[in-house]
């Protein structure tokens, strides 16, 4: 083991350590802390609880506010289908019993009632206007929230027994008042969240102040001395009280140094998992810091090649020591063929250098994948074929359109095709496929080379790998073709699949996702 990796692993030993000494320290000394301290905390954990049953009920509420605001937008102004959709709002929430619709003036406004198993719908209540003016104030302030685009819900108390009016403002700007059975919210709606949260170690109960009477609870009923208690946000007079089922201070505090103690075992787990994380994600940047070692040997390797060659063909025409005229054109031949070799490699680190830091901008636009399938082989068929390669296309025709960059597009299936031209031993065959499956179009590369390891294959699109079987230069590359090729195929939302056995040749299929309908 080396030293920075035994200092590495001398650190991570100090973190688990400490932070389990400190916390072991701290909990034998909270044993003995002032009860009130537990008290307090006790205090604020029960208020915790109201606040979410509270703010739960106003859930409920404003979801009927986005219920009735939906079926208002897609009813598109029909009566039949708003009459439909307010028939089943009513019909799934029984605590309203009607709710009335009025624009600001309240120059007209509608009520729609529960009656059995129908609705009613009366237009023009005399009772709405009155309500409206008696509120007048409250709808003021409820159109200046409006205003800042926040929908707040006030209370105001409707009629005999156990009725509640929950007055809003519509996106429109129509004010909107649901009348409520206040007995019936809380049962229906509110029971299964105070049932959560009472469980087995508490009694949440809901009664209403004034007469002292228990609506609903989730223990025993009768004279409670609740530990803590709120007034429900939506419902006046009704209240949320809570306490400890059969516990005491002492018992609270014994369960709290067995529940830290439990939790540092678990924080010591953690610490583990989060030392052997570090540990294998050392161990990959090391992986990495040799790649990228690797991958300058390459890239200098690539460019020493193609650069000594043109130096010396340059140099022998520029020293008149070529004898015929057929001789000095191969030596042009030679130095084009090299500088656009040297091109590539170049074009192809900075692109990749574009993809990783973000600056490369696709120029996305419906088209037919078969159209840039064409253009490669038409520009590749000559090149492969005076590489003695035999390179077949077989296109499907008419194809549905995608939004692709035809240019970034192109630029993987070159990528593909210049590792099959690469990788190729004695069977020297290309083979440019397109297809469609049920809700995609996709190009693939086939070739007959030497084939990828299954271990290989999980790590052969990441950048600046290159499978090392015997000599790492005996194929010219930098380990960034598949990488690049898997930048452009996420971009398009695509997926890349890879079938490859050693010796039995590769296939790599790009697919991409066809427009959803709309």
């Amino acid at each position: 083991m080396s030293k920075p990796v035994k200092k590495i692993a001398i650190i991570l030993l100090i973190i688990i350590i400490l932070p389990i000494l400190a916390l072991s320290v701290s909990e034998l000394l909270s044993v003995n802390e002032d009860e009130r301290v537990i008290e307090n905390i006790y205090s604020k954990q029960l208020d915790a609880i109201l606040f979410s049953a509270n703010q739960y009920s106003e859930d409920v509420a404003r979801s009927w506010v986005t219920r009735i605001q939906t079926s208002i937008d897609e009813s598109g102004g029909s009566k039949s289908k708003l009459y439909g959709k307010f028939n089943t709002f009513f019909h799934n929430n029984q605590a309203v019993k009607h709710f009335f619709l009025t624009d600001s003036i309240n120059s007209r406004n509608t009520v729609y009632t529960r009656t059995g198993k129908s609705l009613r719908v009366d237009q023009n209540s005399g009772q709405v206007s009155r309500i409206l003016e008696a509120n007048s104030k409250i709808i003021s302030k409820l159109f200046k929230y409006k205003t800042s685009n926040y929908t707040k819900i006030e209370s105001v108390d409707y009629g005999p027994d156990a009725n509640q009016l929950l007055i809003f403002i519509l996106d429109d700007k129509r004010i909107c008042g649901l009348n409520i059975d206040r007995n019936i919210f809380v049962v229906q709606n509110l029971s299964s969240i105070l049932q959560s949260i009472g469980s087995d170690e508490f009694i949440v109960s809901v009664f209403d102040e004034k007469s002292g009477k228990t609506v609903y609870s989730t223990g025993q009923t009768g004279s409670v001395n609740f530990q803590a208690k709120k007034n429900l946000w939506l419902i006046n007079d009704y209240s949320l009280g809570i306490v400890l089922k059969g516990r005491t201070l002492d018992g609270l505090v014994k369960e709290r140094a067995f529940k830290n103690l439990a939790m540092i075992f678990i924080l010591t787990l953690l610490l583990v998992f989060l030392a052997w994380y570090a540990y294998r994600n050392l161990k990959k940047e090391v992986e990495l810091v040799q790649i990228k070692s690797d991958f300058v040997s390459n890239v200098s390797h690539e460019l020493r090649t193609p650069l000594a060659l043109i130096n010396m063909f340059a140099e022998t025409l520029v020293l008149g020591r070529v004898g015929s005229e057929e001789k000095r054109n191969e030596y042009y031949g030679i130095i084009q063929q090299e500088t656009d070799r040297l091109s590539k490699i170049v074009n192809r680190i900075l692109n990749f250098s574009r993809f990783e830091s973000g600056r490369w901008k696709y120029n996305f636009d419906i088209a037919d994948l078969e159209s840039v399938t064409d253009k490669i082989y038409a520009n590749y068929r000559f090149h492969l074929q005076n590489h003695g390669f035999e390179f077949i296309y077989e296109p499907k025709r008419d194809m549905p359109s995608v939004k692709i960059d035809r240019e970034a597009v192109s630029e993987a299936l070159v990528n593909l095709i210049d590792n099959a031209v690469k990788y190729s031993d004695k069977n020297k065959k290309v083979i440019l496929r397109t297809g469609v499956t049920l809700r995609a179009v996709y190009a693939e590369i086939e070739d007959n080379g030497i084939g990828i390891s299954g271990e290989d294959q999980k790590k052969i699109f990441d950048k600046f790998y290159r499978v090392q079987t015997g000599d790492i230069y005996n194929t010219k590359g930098t380990g960034l073709g598949l990488s690049l090729v898997k930048h452009i195929v996420e971009a398009h939302n695509g997926e890349i699949k890879l079938t490859s056995r050693p010796g039995r040749g590769s296939t790599f299929r790009l697919i991409f996702p066809l427009p959803e309908i709309k």
